[in-house]
């Protein structure tokens, strides 16, 4: 799998070089174009027929299920990737739109970009914790603490809570912190959050 072309729709010009640079410095990219709105990613589809598109779910005043729609009537081979750091979807509202996946943009680099890689080889990539890519899926113990942890509490509540000893729910929430990619309690929390499982 190698010079895949990839089409990345945002309104955001500094995202859209961003994503361009990142993904032109990766062995597996041939080229990467982008568009700010539904025409242009129609009209580069055309031109380019990208093998993948990564979308932002609102693109201005456009939304990104619906740009969606129209670059697979382009071409329905393409796989198509929503992303958002703002709003969410459901996996079964984009995957009847057509979408391969959804990312968010706040996840690191390095995990988003797997991701494409993962997306353009045929793997469908939705914002499940069960579907992050390179391995890093949590425990069942990890999501009892992370929804903890999204409701405010402190380790030693967490144990508590749980019938866990501290130096355990310590580690759980290292792993927790290394999977998700954050760095303290409060941007675990903000992913519990995103990814529908704060109670």
């Amino acid at each position: 799998m190698t010079n895949r072309r990839i089409l990345v729709v945002d309104d955001h010009e500094i995202v859209r070089a961003g994503l361009r640079a990142a993904l032109g410095g990766l062995d597996w990219v041939g080229r990467c174009v982008g568009a700010g709105n539904c025409r242009d990613a129609v009209e580069l589809a055309r031109r380019y027929e990208p093998h993948l598109a990564l979308i932002d779910l609102y693109v201005g005043a456009e939304s990104g299920l619906d740009i969606c729609k129209a670059l697979l009537q382009v071409d329905p081979t393409m796989r198509v990737l929503l992303m958002s750091g703002a709003g969410r979807t459901t996996p079964a509202v984009a995957r009847a739109a057509g979408a391969f996946g959804f990312v968010l943009k706040d996840w690191p680099i390095a995990t988003l970009m797997e991701s494409l890689r993962l997306a353009s080889g045929g793997q469908p990539i939705f914002t499940k914790l069960d579907d992050r890519p390179g391995g890093n899926v949590l425990t069942p113990r990890e999501r009892d603490v992370l929804q903890q942890l999204s409701r405010g509490l402190t380790n030693p509540e967490v144990a508590s809570v749980l019938n866990l000893s501290r130096h355990t729910v310590k580690q759980h929430t290292s792993a927790l912190y290394r999977k998700l990619g954050v760095r303290n309690r409060a941007e675990a929390a903000s992913r519990a959050q995103q990814l529908g499982l704060a109670i």
